[in-house]
């Protein structure tokens, strides 16, 4: 008897759900409920009480076609969450799409920092991201992802296959931002210049709030290898680049960070030691 291939390919379904929640001078996390290989590592406070650090993992290490995973953290009045992760996401070549829903919810005089490493697309993989932040009162927010395409340090290019994401921030229900972008493997987007301009890595970062005018030409005045530049609109600071190398979008975020921390979150950033791992 002859069954579909389909039946044979093993697939993880995996689900993360955290919340988090002000308890006197301290963030604490209040739920952590996991379904599959997803976990968080124990909760850290490398700043003091008030900012509560996870560390997301995804111990099969790689995403491959069939597999789902959906987190979802929910921030609560006053709180304060740093989520980072230990390394890049891989998405492996396969046959059928593979998803990752991410539902971020943050409450008012709560604050957000989503700071993940890289996402590396094999060639051929199908990947499908969909994200959706809510935002109440005066929610404060910093996001960003960075995405590769390929892997040219061994010589492949995003050649077949799919990158598929949309992001959606709302405040009070309200929409803020709305993006949706299709990559397909071997599209003249890629090398063309109001595309990628045949940069395998770009990546994007959201923050809420809005800042002065030197401090805009501060960040802009970094001195680094990608081809980055800020926008700002009405309740949100819209940073984006083009990259060679991963490292070097990462390291553009992390200087950004650091200047935009202390004046729209009021601390000094202090990077994740996981990020020198």
């Amino acid at each position: 008897m002859n069954l579909p291939a389909a039946l044979f390919t093993p697939s993880w379904h995996a689900e993360l759900e955290l919340a988090y929640a002000r308890r006197d001078d301290c963030t604490r996390p209040v739920q952590r409920r996991h379904l599959g290989p997803l976990r968080v590592q124990k909760h850290l406070y490398p700043e003091g009480p008030q900012v509560c650090q996870h560390i997301i993992v995804h111990p099969p290490g790689g995403i491959a076609g069939g597999d789902r995973l959906a987190i979802a953290a929910r921030v609560e009045r006053d709180a304060w969450a740093q989520l980072t992760s230990p390394g890049a996401a891989k998405w492996y070549r396969a046959a059928g799409p593979a998803y990752q829903t991410l539902d971020l919810r943050v409450a008012g005089g709560a604050t957000l920092e989503w700071l993940p490493q890289e996402t590396i697309v094999y060639s051929a993989a199908q990947a499908e991201l969909h994200t959706r932040i809510e935002l109440e009162g005066d929610a404060r927010l910093f996001y960003w992802d960075i995405a590769a395409l390929g892997r040219p340090a061994a010589g492949e290019r995003f050649a077949s296959g799919h990158f598929q994401s949309r992001l959606d921030i709302r405040r009070d229900g309200q929409l803020l931002w709305h993006e949706r972008q299709r990559i397909v493997g071997g599209d003249g987007l890629l090398d063309s210049p109001i595309g990628l301009a045949g940069q395998p890595v770009f990546a994007t970062l959201l923050v809420s709030g809005e800042i002065h005018a030197d401090l805009l030409e501060r960040c802009r005045e970094l001195v680094t290898p990608v081809r980055g530049d800020l926008t700002q609109l009405p309740g949100l600071l819209v940073a984006r680049c083009l990259a060679s190398e991963a490292l070097h979008a990462r390291a553009w975020l992390i200087a950004l960070w650091r200047l935009l921390r202390p004046a729209l979150l009021g601390r000094e950033a202090v990077p994740p030691r996981i990020w020198n791992t």
